[in-house]
């Protein structure tokens, strides 16, 4: 039985434990907060991932009707015959 039980009256925490107790929970919480900060950040920079695919994928429909289907060097903007497929 525990011992709000037998002394069948109030029974407080000490000011230390409660202290301690609060610490705990808040410190939860507050990790919990930066978790959904975190994840409200991550679903930003997948939209945003997203949108720059399509952009990429645009320009190089873009690129494909000037230039044919070709290779192109990132560094140096080299363009090159693709291998055939």
């Amino acid at each position: 039985m525990s011992q709000v039980k037998e002394l069948n009256q109030e029974v407080k925490l000490t000011e230390t434990e409660l202290t301690e107790l609060k610490a705990i929970v808040n410190e939860i919480n507050e990790v919990q907060m930066q978790i959904g900060g975190i994840e409200a950040h991550k679903h930003e920079l997948l939209h945003s991932i997203a949108l720059k695919s399509t952009s990429l994928k645009d320009m190089q429909k873009t690129l494909e009707e000037i230039y044919g289907k070709v290779n192109i060097d990132l560094n140096t903007g080299v363009i090159t015959d693709a291998p055939d497929s």
